[in-house]
């Protein structure tokens, strides 16, 4: 999902020698065109314009009405490349500034589309394309994250594990996986279309199972390690590629966060909690959906789901001495644990994005409290705002991401209403969402394309129009 690179001002490329769109920069109060001319989109829908017309209307304070216009469509303005292949629909989703496709950004970005797949035919065909290609990728390597659409020479190419051709990187996190799984769940669940679980997706599931079953690492350490020579701690492993001492209790190993960074005690608790809800759902999709369905793989699944659902609960909760019983970050099986959460999705303050437990789960409320204070290391405020930061961007750098998922996930109008002033003041003029930015000063940000986030705005905001209609009718 995210590279290591220097911080970028608006303006700046974020990869040298990688062709960005030319986007144009308000310099004032004023909201000029900075959407891609619409030659140069790389994928088009009626849907998608016919909700920013829509929306344009509903959102009342301009700005936020033009930060929508610009973010909602980011993903197939730029990055979507749709090739179908022997009549078969493929599509390729880059990141943003880094022209490759990661598992779980791919899923993230078309996400906020899918409720308008019923009424745009050639949208639904970019996504079911989406899904075959995940599953190529998986068929590929089910431990990578990050892959190519050809064979190319990748800059981690000498990284210490098994690299291929087709492969950007191959950092092992669970939560690829369960991305290529929410997707497909949801895509069946929308549009009652089974043709891209072939016998192909069958493969790929049964990769998926096998690869998390390994990472529970009850029978030594499994097939993956990784190791890289760089200054950079968190991008690297230790214990010689396969992370900290782990005690085999039921939990999946996880070797890299979703930020790509590594873990410090393997056991990544937000991801063990996505693939609990991500088994079932494909267990239901085995049940029902599959062209090849297969009660024994949707037996093991829902296994593996109660299985790590019970870990979870047995060594995942804390007493913490202010907070009470919350949830830790990560832990180790032998009771140790990384008290902590940052932006990054899944993590502790979006469960309940990924339907992962309920908002009203007293545990996650008082895990909510400890996140959104002073007592977690990754929670900055400044001059700018205050929000969720990530190792990844070091400290004092909010990310935008951890605005709009503590908005998502909030059941306050007030905390909301905050979040959407934090955002609308904070993208520094440009009339995009950014990795993250100074505390102080928001002109001081990474990354100046980055789809997910932006179309995450554009779920927030169409989240809200469906749940809290009044509170886009205000000007902020």
């Amino acid at each position: 999902m995210f590279e290591r690179r220097d911080f970028i001002k608006a303006g700046a490329l974020a990869v040298a020698g990688l062709a960005m769109p030319k986007w144009s920069f308000a310099k004032s109060a004023d909201f000029p065109v900075v959407r891609i001319p619409a030659d140069k989109r790389s994928f088009t829908s009626p849907a998608v314009e016919a909700t920013i017309a829509r929306m344009k209307k509903v959102i009342k304070d301009p700005e936020l009405a033009w930060l929508f216009e610009n973010c909602f469509p980011n993903t197939i303005d730029t990055t979507v490349h749709y090739n179908p292949v022997d009549g078969k629909p493929d599509t390729f989703v880059i990141t943003g500034d880094i022209d490759a496709m990661w598992l779980r950004d791919s899923t993230a970005q078309v996400w906020p589309y899918l409720p308008l797949l019923k009424e745009d035919a050639k949208l639904k065909d970019m996504v079911a394309g989406l899904i075959n290609r995940q599953t190529k990728c998986i068929i590929i390597d089910p431990y990578a994250n990050a892959f190519y659409d050809r064979p190319k020479e990748s800059e981690w190419s000498k990284d210490q594990t098994k690299m291929n051709p087709m492969l950007h990187e191959r950092k092992w996190e669970l939560d690829s996986l369960c991305y290529t799984i929410r997707l497909a769940y949801n895509y069946w669940k929308t549009t009652g279309d089974t043709k891209p679980f072939d016998a192909d997706w069958l493969k790929a599931m049964e990769l998926v199972l096998q690869t998390c079953k390994e990472q529970q690492r009850k029978d030594g350490p499994g097939p993956y390690k990784f190791g890289r020579v760089t200054s950079w701690s968190t991008d690297t492993v230790p214990g010689n590629g396969y992370g900290n001492p782990i005690k085999p209790v039921g939990l999946i190993a996880s070797t890299f966060r979703p930020s790509d960074d590594a873990t410090i005690f393997p056991f990544f608790i937000p991801s063990n909690f996505f693939a609990v809800v991500s088994f079932r759902e494909v267990a239901e999709m085995l049940e029902k959906a599959s062209a090849t369905k297969n009660a024994k793989l949707a037996a093991d699944f829902r296994a593996l789901a109660t299985e790590v659902e019970a870990a979870i609960k047995k060594h995942a909760v804390i007493d913490h001495t202010q907070f009470g019983k919350i949830y830790a970050f990560e832990a180790d099986g032998y009771g140790n644990h990384v008290m902590m959460d940052d932006a990054g999705i899944p993590g502790l303050i979006s469960l309940p994005y990924l339907n992962a437990v309920s908002v009203k789960d007293p545990i996650y409320i008082n895990t909510r409290k400890y996140v959104l204070s002073d007592s977690n290391p990754y929670f900055f405020k400044g001059k700018a705002g205050e929000g969720l930061g990530s190792p990844h961007t070091l400290v004092n750098q909010i990310w935008p991401m951890g605005i709009i998922a503590r908005a998502i996930t909030s059941t306050s109008d007030k905390e909301i209403e905050a979040q959407l002033k934090l955002l609308k003041t904070t993208h520094n003029h440009t009339g995009f969402m950014h990795e993250s930015f100074d505390k102080d000063d928001d002109s001081k940000f990474t990354r100046k394309w980055f789809a997910w986030v932006n179309t995450l705005f554009g779920e927030l905001i169409l989240k809200l129009e469906k749940e809290r209609p009044h509170l886009l009718a205000k000007v902020y």
